[in-house]
């Protein structure tokens, strides 16, 4: 099956291009948007001394900053307004998500439709406002306690960071629903793309400032992106691949009007639960290096001095903490975001059934079986993925935004914004379709 870009490539020409005012505005309103979120990465925080803050940061982006500081485009860095990005956001969706399959009123709630989904957003954005305001509590803590970096630590600094930052988060939270409504995609995950996106210029340029200075070989240079291009290609068509479940549908009868029978597949992706492991696992992972690094102590009893000195980039325990963090996520988040009861049921009202199983309960449990078979390479797959720019970090000093999980979400979103063009180049040729039609019967008359 060919994918959206193949179809895209293949099906539309420059003129239907051109003749789709409406996705243009969409596109147009996407980059703006864009542009607003990358100019406010730039805007820093009152009351902090940037050169001190920059020695500091420098000195702790071995941990889990370094990850954040990714996602949000270098705002962490920076200490700007956006510093905390949509990452409250993401959180507060994904535990909404994981709650609404162990919580019966939130479960009913969900089967409402429409109206259940809008009252999970609100419960959604009540909850962001939570994570966000302890995140940045927490963050105007960590400065305080950082020498020299607040120049007038006290009440009204945490006060003004807490609704700074806060306010930055519901900012983000606004543009990503609006780019979702009225732009291209998810707006979300476009946003956390265009923070990653716009590291990877400098990231480049380090890196061959690296070969320049003899740091790293021409010959690693070349072997990256060579790895580059196959580990983007591979990811491509893992996220496409699918196990297709054949449906059947009998004959049916309505009236005086017998239907034959029809046949369906059901799709399961080999990759459901997304880039959600690697995000989890690295973000645990790195954790304790953090901690390490804001309660940095002479002596030899802090505990998480030693516990990061275990898990840094490249050592045996991380590796294999790393693999096992990214396996197991990967099965929680799949049995989380997919019911194959709901599914089976879902199946047996509408008369339909898997060839050679029983509807009900023996579909459900072929469903749940394939599915963790299938699940068993994508968690694979996600190891791999991952591991491999993990080792070229830890042992060619690479930058870290050549990370899988980077290169996971890059690649990911590319492919749904692609899909997302493709549908409404698709819905423009319909409507041109029904139009001419409409004149052509009109002149019929």
């Amino acid at each position: 099956m060919a994918s959206a870009a193949e179809q895209l490539a293949a099906n539309v020409n420059l003129s239907a291009f051109g003749k789709a005012e409406e996705l243009k505005q969409r596109i147009w309103f996407t980059l703006a948007a864009l542009v607003v979120y990358r100019l406010g990465t730039y805007i820093p925080l009152p009351g902090i001394d940037p050169d001190a803050f920059a020695k500091s940061f420098f000195g702790q982006s071995k941990g889990v900053l370094e990850l954040f500081n990714m996602f949000a485009g270098g705002a962490v860095q920076r200490r700007a307004i956006f510093a905390l990005n949509i990452m409250p956001y993401i959180s507060a969706s994904i535990i909404i998500q994981l709650l609404t399959s162990v919580v019966p009123a939130l479960e009913s709630v969900k089967k409402d439709g429409e109206a259940g989904r809008k009252v999970l957003n609100q419960y959604t954005r009540y909850l962001t406002v939570v994570l966000a305001t302890f995140q940045a509590y927490g963050m105007a803590i960590g400065l305080e306690g950082q020498s020299g970096v607040v120049t007038e630590p006290g009440l009204f600094f945490r006060l003004t960071t807490v609704v700074t930052l806060v306010g930055g988060t519901m900012f983000l939270m606004w543009l990503g629903e609006q780019i979702t409504s009225r732009g291209i995609g998810n707006g979300s995950s476009l946003i956390i793309f265009a923070g990653i996106v716009a590291a990877f210029p400098s990231a480049i340029v380090s890196t061959l400032e690296l070969g320049r200075q003899g740091a790293i070989s021409t010959g690693v240079i070349l072997g990256v992106i060579a790895m580059s291009f196959a580990v983007i290609a591979f990811i491509v068509f893992m996220e496409r691949a699918q196990r297709r479940l054949l449906i059947t549908y009998p004959k049916r009868q309505h009236g005086n009007r017998v239907y034959e029978g029809q046949s369906s597949f059901l799709p399961l992706k080999l990759n459901t639960s997304g880039v959600i492991p690697p995000i989890f696992a690295s973000s645990l992972l790195l954790l304790p290096t953090t901690i390490a690094n804001f309660y940095q102590t002479q002596g030899t009893d802090n505990i998480f001095a030693t516990i990061s000195a275990y898990f840094g980039h490249g050592r045996p325990l991380y590796m294999l903490s790393y693999i096992g963090l990214i396996v197991f996520f990967a099965f929680f988040y799949t049995a989380i975001v997919f019911n194959p009861t709901e599914t089976a049921d879902n199946l047996k009202k509408h008369g339909g059934f898997l060839l050679g199983i029983r509807p009900g309960e023996r579909t459900a449990k072929e469903i749940d079986t394939v599915l963790m078979r299938i699940t068993v390479l994508g968690a694979a797959y996600l190891a791999v993925i991952c591991l491999l720019p993990e080792m070229l970090i830890s042992y060619a000093n690479l930058p870290f935004y050549f990370g899988g999980t980077s290169l996971l979400i890059v690649v990911s979103v590319t492919m749904d914004t692609v899909a997302q063009i493709h549908g409404h180049l698709q819905a423009g040729q319909y409507e041109g379709l029904i139009r001419k039609a409409k004149l052509r019967g009109k002149r019929a008359k």
